[in-house]
This record gives C-alpha cells, sequence and structure tokens, in this order.
C-alpha cells in the first residue's frame, strides 16, 4: 500500500462539547418547525463554538451550509434539509448511485464538489456561496477530507465548524450534531426526532441483552485492502467505543499506527487475533468479502468459516436516526453468534 494510502486510512479512522449547548439544553431550548424541519427565523447574530473550541460566526443563521458527506448526513437526518447547498466526499458511486455514506441527502439537489479523498473543487466552493462549512474531526484540529494545501483558502470564503468524531465514544458526535443542527434551525422536539432517540435507546437496550444473553462473543473489527489487512482499535473509534461500553467483547489490536486507529497486518497475519464475528468495512474504498477470495488465510480465519462476517460503517451517521439501525444489527449478530474462534 502507498504512502498516501495508508495516511488515507489513517485519517478515515479505521479508523468537551466545546460551545455546542449540552443537548438537554438544546432540547428544552427547541421548538416550532414541522417533523424535523429546520425553522424560518433566521433574523440576529448566529455563532456556534464548535470542539476546537473556535467560533463560527454569521450575521445570520447560516443558509447556505457545505458539508462533508457524513456531517451533511447527520444534519439532514435532523432536519436540516434545505441549508445543505454542497457536499464533498464519497456522494456517488460510479453507476451514479448515492454512497450511503451521503446518508439521506439528496444528491440530485446539492452540488458535489468533490468525490473522494483529496477532491475538494475550491471554485465551485467559492460558486455555491458558502455561509458555512461543516466537517468531521478525527485527527483533531483537522478537518476530514479538507485538503491541507489548501485549507487557508478555503477556511477565508466562509467560517467553519468541527465536530469531534474520533478518538471519543458515539454519544459524543451524535449529541454535538443534535446542537448544531438546533442552532441550524432544526426542531429537536419534532415527532420524527424523538421517535429516533427512542429507537437508539431500544436498540442499545437491546445490544446489552444481547451480550448478556450470549456472553464471551468476540468481535473484531477491521479493513481489508491488496495488501493490509487493518484491526481496528476501539480506543480511537467511536462507535467501537461505544460497543466496548455497552459490553461487546471488541478486540484490542496491541500494536497500533501513530494515530493509534488500527495495527496493519500482512495478509500472511490475518489471523493474529481470534474473533468469533468480523465486522469488515463496508466502505466504498475497501475490499469485501466477494473481493477476498485470493487470500488464502481470509478463508482460514474461524468467522469467515462460520459465516460470521458482517458489514461494519467505520464513519456512521452520527445521528439518532442513522446509529439506531447499526446497533439494532449488532444486537441481532451478538445475539445469534456461534463462540468459533
Amino acid at each position: 500500500m502507498t504512502n498516501l494510502a495508508s495516511s488515507r486510512l489513517s485519517r478515515r479512522g479505521l479508523l468537551g462539547a466545546g460551545g455546542a449547548l449540552a443537548l438537554g439544553a438544546v432540547l428544552a431550548a427547541c421548538g416550532g418547525g414541522k417533523d424535523g424541519g429546520a425553522k424560518a427565523d433566521d433574523g440576529g447574530a448566529w455563532s456556534f463554538t464548535d470542539d476546537r473550541g473556535r467560533k463560527a460566526e454569521a450575521k445570520s443563521r447560516p443558509r447556505r451550509v457545505v458539508a462533508y458527506v457524513g456531517a451533511a448526513a447527520a444534519l439532514w437526518d435532523y432536519g436540516v434539509t434545505d441549508r445543505i447547498v454542497g457536499v464533498y466526499g464519497p456522494a456517488k458511486r460510479k453507476d451514479g448511485s448515492r454512497d450511503p455514506q451521503v446518508g439521506d441527502v439528496d444528491i440530485s439537489k446539492v452540488e458535489i464538489i468533490g468525490n473522494a479523498y483529496g477532491e475538494f473543487n475550491i471554485e465551485k466552493y467559492a460558486a455555491l456561496r458558502p455561509e458555512l462549512l461543516v466537517d468531521h474531526m478525527f485527527v483533531k484540529p483537522d478537518l476530514f477530507y479538507v485538503p491541507a494545501a489548501s485549507r487557508d483558502k478555503i477556511f477565508k470564503l466562509a467560517p467553519s465548524v468541527g465536530i469531534q468524531a474520533g478518538d471519543t465514544t458515539l454519544t459524543t458526535p451524535i449529541e454535538h450534531y443534535a446542537a448544531l443542527a438546533a442552532a441550524l434551525g432544526a426542531d429537536l422536539k419534532s415527532p420524527t426526532n424523538v421517535a429516533a432517540k427512542d429507537r437508539f435507546d431500544k436498540a442499545v437496550a437491546s445490544l446489552r441483552q444481547a451480550v448478556a444473553a450470549n456472553k464471551g462473543v468476540k468481535v473484531l473489527a477491521a479493513s481489508a485492502s491488496p495488501d493490509l489487512f487493518y484491526a481496528s482499535s476501539p480506543a480511537k473509534n467511536a462507535d467501537l467505543q461505544f460497543f466496548k461500553d455497552q459490553g461487546v467483547g471488541v478486540v484490542v489490536p496491541a500494536k497500533l499506527d501513530q494515530a493509534g486507529y488500527f495495527e496493519s497486518l500482512s495478509w500472511e497475519n490475518a489471523g493474529k487475533y481470534k474473533a468469533d464475528v468480523i465486522l469488515l468495512d463496508a466502505r466504498t474504498q475497501a475490499l469485501q468479502p466477494k473481493d477476498l477470495g485470493s487470500k488464502p488465510s481470509w478463508g482460514e480465519l474461524p468467522a469467515v468459516k462460520a459465516n460470521q462476517v458482517f458489514a461494519w460503517e467505520p464513519e456512521p451517521r452520527f445521528s439518532y436516526a442513522g446509529c439506531a439501525p447499526i446497533i439494532e444489527k449488532l444486537a441481532e449478530t451478538i445475539r445469534t453468534a456461534r463462540k468459533v474462534a
């Protein structure tokens, strides 16, 4: 694997609210709007302090938001749909279909200013007349997918908000995106948002029950490339840390990369960590089970032999609506898994 590819995987998260309001306060403060939609009253000065501790300010609530696909997907789930005018990151597949990482964002109605790592068309970005840029942070204070070489030019065009998505637990970015969505006019007390939170809470309870009912199941989260097999650490990945906190037996690799997200294993050593279940990176850039038939060591893994390999989203949609189905599927996976390692 090239150094660039390795850097991409590290930054992608194989992978303090700052001034973001505590979620309870946000819920209490929000009203108006319909079914999660953003409120129209944009008068008065607007500000939001992000997870870098930086305050984004505007003369009024931003109406033209450009965001990394994961950030856009989270905001969209909370009801910020009419303000997102552009996205960057994996939005559209080669066949023209929606990439899962963009969530429910209507890609026919937003400008895609970059569709892969390293792509960020500054001219298209400027033409959108952006009023706010929103992105994940996996390695603080870097905004994910914002090219380092051109970030100064990018940041001059609009205020930016970075939400911590790595080196934390799942509920942190979920709550911080909820706070940002509320600041952008979303109604967190809408029936849609209340139902999503309720489903999330029930999913978490279901996961805990599954762990208690089938104790000792070992789960390895991993990503596959042509040359390397990446064993991911719960210490940095927000979802894995959350799963571990609920009692899931997430395997903890011993020799991590510099950023702490994963251990790089040659395919000859892919069986270093014994696991009953493998959660395999399902993102576009990662190899899938159908691609791994030529790797003998893959076929020898106990979880593979037992057909206990399941899709994993290292970059989940950081919203209650986005994460509830993931937790439900994991609960079912744990509940039905056989111990084979």
